[in-house]
């Protein structure tokens, strides 16, 4: 659904006249070779495009307002090679509205000890041209990500890749639109929240459609397309033989499923949505006895799982800043290995130092965490308003280490709790056929889901693989919104007083305003 061979970062380097045209030459030289070694390194997901030397306050001013009319940036890296006056950045940056790197790094490796002379100073002066840069962006309070370190090194290419991965992600978000089908879950908090908000601070705009008008999408989906996915389901995925016999009972909900499949996919085409909500106590009008019924006969979960690995967010239960969320995480671990996927906490398991939740849902995971080859079943569902026979995949996530996160509404903030988790191997569930895994928070299961619990953290959240705290760092950053992070070093006392002064920032920040 989305490349980033379309994205650009744009690079500028800050410069002055004071050393004369042949240093700005010099400098423009050594920027371009930066650029294209940057590109030719195969660390960087995205193409940086220099656009020059800033060496006014004009020429600053406009490279930040086409950058951030230029639809196909994403983000500013800006260097400064020599000493560049940072108060010729003031009406440049007070136009930028993109996210900003800001590197502090330098043309040259080493020292040349013995060659070094005035005119080598005056051309390479990284050491405190960034200091400048870096002091007018703090007194304007401009968020960014600061990163240090020699532009050949795998490291720091890394370090930029990170960002530029949350840059193209935040772009994406500031026209993401989520299709609630059906309502918030009734009484539930945590997964509600304040939309214009969320809108204003976020991006993503939430439009609830009704399940009456996704019912017109199911009822145009002809039995040709719904032929052709079902064969689709039967080679990728592994299916018993009573599921693929086209006269029995399991294959009439495959059938409906893989049209409730078409139909979602649809509908959120035709609005130009990359996200949605289902919920199981809204699945249309229509009597699942009647003879005549036209409808989903329970929740599409199949068509949920399957979406999100094409990278549509999704929530459950009308949970739009999930379904916002996911797509976030699958956007910018597009290329990656690993997956990711909207889990619910399910159900603890106490076993000593070895502790853990089980993460599941009824039936809408994400196959791209899968172990193994994911098996479609069909099982009954007694939930909701409807208690039918569904379609699932079914599998367990492989072990390894990993990132999960959600986004509460505060009521005066939004809250981003980031939490490190090790997924451990689960054991079978042949009475819960869902898909599912099993995790370890850090630092262990005590503190990880005591933290979790204080900061208010929802029992829905956007898990990956691919991901390190420092991607969701960048877009707490891009975004200005609060961020928790729990790790292996966290401590209850530590992580309380943490959210106390939290709390007392952003009441005075909010007073200030």
């Amino acid at each position: 659904m989305a490349k980033f061979e379309d994205l650009e970062i744009w690079w500028v380097t800050g410069a002055q006249l004071l050393y004369g045209g042949d240093a700005v030459v010099a400098v423009d030289s050594h920027s371009k070779e930066m650029v294209d070694g940057l590109n030719n390194s195969g660390n960087l997901p995205i193409k940086i495009v220099y656009k020059g030397t800033a060496n006014s306050s004009k020429e600053v001013d406009d490279i930040m307002k086409a950058a951030s009319n230029d639809c196909r940036c994403v983000g500013l890296i800006t260097w400064m090679h020599t000493f560049s006056p940072a108060k010729m950045w003031i009406h440049g940056l007070q136009h930028l509205h993109k996210p900003l790197l800001h590197l502090h790094t330098q043309y040259n490796a080493e020292i040349p000890w013995k060659t070094m002379d005035m005119d080598f100073m005056n051309l390479n002066q990284s050491a405190h041209g960034d200091r400048e840069f870096g002091h007018i962006c703090s007194r304007m309070r401009i968020p960014r990500k600061v990163v240090v370190g020699y532009w050949k090194e795998k490291d720091t290419q890394e370090r930029i890749a990170v960002w530029s991965r949350v840059a193209a992600a935040w772009a994406d978000a500031q026209d993401m639109l989520i299709i609630r089908f059906g309502d918030q879950m009734n009484n539930v908090a945590v997964t509600d929240g304040d939309k214009v908000d969320a809108e204003l601070r976020l991006g993503y705009h939430v439009d609830y459609c009704p399940v009456s008008e996704l019912m017109e999408y199911f009822k145009k989906v002809e039995d040709g397309a719904v032929k052709a996915l079902i064969d689709e389901y039967f080679a990728i995925y592994a299916v018993d033989n009573d599921v693929k016999d086209p006269n029995g009972d399991k294959y009439r909900v495959v059938w409906n499923a893989a049209k409730a499949e078409l139909a979602i996919r649809a509908c959120l085409v035709s609005k130009g949505a990359k996200g949605f909500t289902t919920n199981f106590d809204d699945l249309g009008t229509d009597d699942i006895n009647d003879p005549n019924f036209v409808g989903f006969d329970q929740i599409p979960g199949l068509a949920s799982q399957r979406l999100m690995a094409e990278g549509y967010g999704f929530g459950a239960e009308g949970d739009w800043k999930s379904a916002a969320l996911y797509r976030t995480v699958w956007y910018m671990t597009q290329g990656l290995e690993g997956g990711c996927s909207f889990l619910e906490d399910y159900t603890l398991n106490f076993d000593g130092k070895k502790s853990s939740i089980l993460q599941a849902h009824m039936l809408e995971v994400c196959p791209l965490i899968a172990e193994e080859k994911p098996r479609l079943e069909v099982h009954f569902l007694g939930i909701g308003i409807r208690k039918a026979q569904t379609a699932r995949l079914v599998f367990t996530s492989k072990p390894g280490d990993g990132v999960t996160a959600t986004v509460v509404d505060m009521g005066n903030r939004f809250r981003l709790i980031v939490n490190d988790v090790e997924c451990i191997k689960s054991k079978p569930l042949p009475k819960l056929p869902v898909a599912s895994a099993l995790w370890i928070p850090m630092p262990n299961f005590e503190v990880g889901a005591g933290a979790w619990i204080l900061a208010g953290g929802t029992h829905h959240s956007c898990f990956s693989y691919s991901i390190t705290p420092e991607y969701w760092m960048d877009y707490a950053e891009i975004a200005g919104i609060e961020m928790l992070h729990i790790d292996k070093n966290t401590t209850i006392e530590g992580f309380q007083r943490e959210m106390r002064y939290n709390e007392v920032y952003y009441m005075l920040n909010k007073a200030l305003k």
